[in-house]
């Protein structure tokens, strides 16, 4: 079992439900930071999703309001990831958000 820190980073060009970090089909993962910066001074909301492996979605947070040239950490505890699961992230304006995600993944092999 091996243990891997990484960052998984998007920088949310369009409207698009972009995936930001899939687990591994033999790994779980903890999800210990999400960070959203706005750097178009303008702000704007974003939608954060995590899709189960039986493709069932379940909303992170709703039309989260992202302040102008602000950075906001949308998890207040760790998230867990299961086997398969995706983290997807979709702003309501194109070219305004950065997002960035702090993940230990745990290999079961």
């Amino acid at each position: 079992m091996a243990n891997t820190f990484l960052n998984a980073k998007q920088d949310l060009t369009t409207t698009d439900n972009t995936v930001l970090y899939t687990c591994p089909s033999n790994s779980r993962a903890i999800v210990k930071s999400l960070l959203i910066t706005e750097d178009a001074n303008s702000g704007t909301t974003v939608d954060i999703t995590l899709t189960d492996a039986s493709g069932n979605v379940f909303n992170i947070v709703k039309t989260k309001t992202i302040a102008a040239l602000a950075t906001t950490q949308i998890l207040s505890e760790p998230l867990i990831l299961m086997e398969s699961e995706i983290l997807k992230v979709q702003a309501a304006q194109a070219n305004e958000l950065f997002a960035i995600a702090s993940i230990l993944e745990i290999n079961r092999d």
